[in-house]
């Protein structure tokens, strides 16, 4: 499918910006087909054209223009999955997620945006990004992308886990029933997605897995996706878990990582 080229976000009017006629649903199949999504978009023909697009797909939409209209929108709708602009007229997508964290409400989020700088995608998912995709961007992987946020987040595919798992690397234990980490006895509080990445590299101790492996098992992206998304979270996850000795995440240069248990001298 024709990807939307052109759109930065800015400056861009009428559908002869680049961007497709909705795509049919029957071209794609979604399997979280008839969940809730907020649309966030001061650019009325964005917003308009973004929606009946998601809506062919199968979702239910609703939109909103700026950033207090989609706290307001997300306080009484609870939408599954905001996709949301960084730059509104009266605050940026960061201050909205924020907001919407203090009033107890954390919908899986999906950073949609011209801005592509290391920075704010890192800012985007430290702050409780599920996803950052930037314009111009592919209307048919901006679904796929969504889809796989709306798995991940709901449970959708994840793989059962037997009664019980609990799993112990030297002194950091995994309790997959009570959804806990400890290192060192210490609680280690982490987010849905960094527990299911040490999740996965516990599953798989010893054993060094790509970039894309974590992509497809963790992310559910069986399309490619963005790699730096895994960098930054097993960053993450080595502030929380592996800040002290022995070292127990590896990165294998050109490979991928690895979650080792220690010498035993150690």
């Amino acid at each position: 499918m024709a990807g939307i080229s052109g759109m930065s976000g800015r400056g861009d009017s009428g559908p002869a910006a680049g961007f497709p006629h909705p795509v049919p649903a029957a071209r794609t199949p979604a399997p979280t087909s008839g969940a809730r999504l907020l649309v966030v978009d001061d650019e009325p023909n964005i917003r308009e054209l973004l929606s009946a697009s998601l809506r062919f797909a199968g979702f239910t939409v609703e939109s909103a223009a700026t950033g207090a209209e989609a706290v307001a929108v997300s306080r009484a709708r609870r939408p599954d999955l905001v996709v949301l602009d960084l730059m509104l007229p009266d605050m940026d997508g960061f201050s909205v997620v924020r907001k919407l964290h203090a009033d107890g409400s954390r919908p899986p989020i999906l950073f949609l945006t011209a801005r592509d700088g290391v920075d704010d995608k890192i800012t985007g998912l430290r702050i409780g990004g599920d996803d950052y995709v930037t314009k111009p961007f592919s209307l048919e992987e901006l679904i796929a992308r969504i889809q796989a946020v709306l798995r991940r987040t709901s449970g959708e595919n994840a793989e059962p886990a037997a009664p019980t798992e609990r799993l112990a690397v030297a002194d950091l234990v995994l309790d997959v029933d009570g959804h806990e980490v400890t290192r060192a006895g210490a609680e280690v509080p982490l987010s849905p997605t960094e527990f299911k990445l040490l999740h996965y590299l516990m599953v798989n101790t010893g054993r060094v897995v790509s970039k894309s492996q974590i992509l497809e098992h963790v992310w559910h992206y069986d399309f490619g996706g963005d790699a730096s998304i895994v960098e930054s979270y097993i960053s993450y996850l080595r502030r929380k878990v592996d800040n002290a000795e022995p070292k127990l995440i590896h990165t294998v240069r050109g490979v991928g990582y690895v979650l080792r248990r220690p010498p035993a001298s150690a």
